[in-house]
């Protein structure tokens, strides 16, 4: 579960109700629960189960009282004269329109903290606020197997600019998730619990299965047209997954999937560091690739035949999402700073993606700083994502990439409001069946 509950100020956490009142349950009113059927709206996809099942999104409730507008409530004192008015009943309240409720996702990975707040629009939804920082959560993590002071400072800096956004846009209904950092670490729950106790946002940890899907859900309907299977796949901070799907129906069907624990930072942090030298930057690249490869090798031959029917059709496709892919994606562009309007959506030739790649490993941390799209504050992660970049081309050698600059957020966001769409019908088929009892 994943709601927002908003601390008090100056009395720890606020629950939204009275002292001495029992909580409610989580299917008070107010609260909507997605329906198992959900992912097969339209225009909300939801991959469907195949040789492995992922499992269904966590339900997740709509912010306490504490988080919800009050428009409602007076702006102004009534006059001493003017006898103050009854109080209003505790009780249900209408929901805004479907339209404009607004739904928020968080989703703190190893590397970053981002938040995405939207809106529904016919199938689809409008942005209406976005954050997203740079945190290195799993710093350290590798050596230590715990999440440090100086990381979960970070993280949580990010999480209360979070926090007062969803304030300030009465957010009807969130999800917030941790991944692999907070999977790993022994200190990772006690973490969540911090966060919630300072900033009211509950994070759950999903599984590696979860977060296959979160991504395939957010970002699969920028595949390429074709037939057969196609790869989707997601470099983080602190794993990659790797999912093979089927798309002949609208929903995509996951046909097999794989992940493991090396992203950028946990694949940076495994080799360590490296001296300044050509020879010690190839060793070192080429041990970056050994480590995946192995990772990948028992997903790599149970999709063996997969891989020669769709090189035999001449049809085999790739998906990706993460830093990684959208960086290489702005240097093949040339473009002077990062622009997500030029990459989002784009495809581009795995060629020339391995090239750039190559390029960027032969090269020094201070030559890397002066790439443009690279700087100082991806310099020293990008080798290990073109080293997980490089493995996956070899997995599903497709002849073109496709960029996606999407992925858990809006899977979480395309979760929540096809909950809401059936909750907004069921809400109708309730006054209809009163109307008609009625009379």
């Amino acid at each position: 579960m994943a709601d927002f509950d908003p601390p008090a100020k100056g009395q720890g956490q606020r629950t939204g109700r009275k002292k001495g009142q029992r909580p409610r349950s989580r299917q008070a009113a107010g609260t909507m629960t997605p329906p198992k059927s959900a992912g097969a709206t339209k225009g909300n996809p939801r991959p469907q189960s195949g040789t492995v099942s992922p499992p269904a999104p966590v339900p997740a409730s709509a912010p306490s009282p504490a988080a919800t507008s009050t428009s409602s409530q007076a702006s102004t004192s009534p006059q001493a004269s003017t006898p103050a008015p009854a109080p209003k009943p505790q009780g249900w309240q209408k929901p805004a329109p479907f339209h404009r409720q607004a739904y928020a996702a968080i989703d703190l990975g190893t590397n970053n903290c981002r938040l995405l707040i939207a809106r529904p629009s016919g199938e689809n939804f409008v942005v209406v606020d976005a954050f997203s920082r740079v945190v290195r959560l799993g710093e350290g993590l590798a050596q230590s197997g715990r999440l440090s002071d100086a990381a979960m400072d970070r993280a949580l800096a990010a999480l209360h600019v979070c926090a007062d956004k969803l304030k300030k846009r009465n957010v009807h209904l969130a999800r917030s998730v941790a991944t692999e950092a907070c999977r790993r670490a022994t200190n990772g729950a006690e973490f969540i619990e911090r966060v919630y106790r300072e900033t009211g946002i509950r994070l759950n940890i999903i599984t590696a299965q979860e977060e296959a899907r979160l991504a395939v859900l957010g970002c699969h309907i920028l595949l390429e047209h074709g037939e057969g299977p196609a790869m989707i796949f997601d470099i983080g901070g602190g794993s990659t997954e790797m999912v093979l799907v089927d798309t002949a129906d609208t929903v995509p069907r996951i046909v097999d999937w794989q992940s493991v624990p090396w992203g950028v930072v946990s694949l940076t942090e495994s080799v360590g560091d490296i001296a300044d030298s050509a020879e010690a930057r190839a060793a070192a690249y080429a041990e970056m690739r050994r480590r995946v490869d192995e990772g990948f090798a028992s997903f790599s031959e149970r999709i063996d035949e997969e891989r020669a029917r769709a090189v035999e059709r001449g049809a085999i496709r790739l998906l990706g999402t993460s830093g990684t892919v959208t960086t290489l994606a702005s240097l093949h562009l040339e473009l002077p700073q990062y622009d997500r309007r030029a990459v989002d959506g784009l495809i581009v030739p795995t060629a020339s993606m391995r090239a750039i790649s190559q390029r960027l490993a032969g090269l020094s941390h201070t030559e890397r700083i002066a790439v443009p799209c690279i700087g100082r504050e991806r310099a020293d992660l990008v080798v290990a994502g073109c080293a997980i970049l490089e493995s996956i081309f070899d997995i599903w050698p497709s002849d073109r990439l496709g960029i996606a600059d999407r992925g858990i957020r809006e899977g979480i966001l395309r979760s929540l409001m096809a909950a809401g769409v059936e909750a907004e019908r069921s809400r109708d088929a309730l006054r209809n069946l009163r109307k008609v009892g009625q009379k």
